[in-house]
């Protein structure tokens, strides 16, 4: 392991930034962390990361800041806050952005941090919390390729593959197109659902059929155990929805500034509640 990269700040320890911090404890890394519930952090504490009261802090005990946080207006207020990220970091430090923003606003942070000689990368993923624990997570890298060269011990903690998408920015778009991609398959795995059920085909059994036709894909093959998951309490479900809502407006964002239409995510964005579930 490179010991100038070895310490590693990590901000945002959520449904996806938990266990992927806690991957990077389990590689050796001396890892310090920072969320603004303290009480998740204790199982990572427990285990020897240190716990920081600010993200100024974090970055001042940092070569490697990483960030999985909700959107943009968390990741502008992590970075460039009184005690964001950004006040404590020293020059040469990378900071990483996992989370789902639009890619102007990575070129704007960069901007930032280039007066203090600090290097931006964003690396957004695809996997889910599941890939997470399993260490099966895709890298959607964008920025200096030196830089990711330097952060890619970290990311292999979690991943199955880690891609250099090309200039800084274009992770955070790929990640953009992976949710748009994804949503249009949950729409479709749902009306194959609701047309199996009203023909009386068993579901299992189309699942089959699609995985083995040019319908298939990820999201219809793990349409009920993965996505749907009509087992799990209703506000549960409801939470999940606003998630999957969520995540598509950056790229609905995106296509509105670069001036044309998404119909499909328009759509699937509008009818996810009864994509999932939770809607008649």
């Amino acid at each position: 392991m490179d010991e100038q990269v070895n310490r590693i700040g990590f901000i945002g320890l959520g449904r996806m930034g938990g266990p992927i911090a806690r991957n990077v404890l389990s590689a050796g890394f001396k890892l310090t962390v920072y969320d603004l519930r303290t009480e998740i952090a204790g199982e990572l504490i427990a285990r020897g990361a240190a716990f920081a009261p600010s993200p100024r802090v974090v970055a001042a005990q940092s070569a490697i800041v990483a960030l999985a946080v909700v959107d943009d207006a968390q990741v502008d207020d992590v970075l460039t806050g009184a005690d964001g990220v950004f006040a404590g970091a020293d020059p040469g430090t990378i900071v990483v952005v996992h989370s789902t923003v639009l890619p102007a606003s990575i070129k704007r942070w960069a901007e930032i941090a280039k007066a203090k000689d600090v290097h931006v990368i964003d690396a957004p993923v695809s996997g889910g919390e599941a890939g997470a624990r399993q260490k099966s997570l895709c890298y959607m890298v964008g920025g200096d390729a030196a830089l990711l060269e330097r952060c890619r011990e970290l990311f292999a903690t979690s991943a199955q593959e880690i891609i250099h998408m090309g200039a800084l920015g274009s992770g955070a778009a790929a990640k953009l197109i992976v949710q748009v991609a994804t949503c249009v398959n949950m729409l479709a795995a749902s009306e194959a659902e609701l047309i199996a059920g009203q023909c009386g085909l068993d579901f299992g059994a189309m699942q089959r059929v699609l995985k083995n036709s040019s319908g298939q894909s990820f999201v219809v093959d793990n349409w009920l155990d993965r996505f749907k998951l009509a087992e799990d309490p209703l506000a549960i479900r409801r939470r999940r929805t606003e998630v999957f809502q969520k995540s598509l407006m950056p790229a609905l964002e995106l296509a509105r500034q670069l001036g044309f239409s998404l119909d499909g995510a328009t759509l699937a964005e509008r009818l996810m509640p009864r994509i999932m579930g939770v809607e008649e």
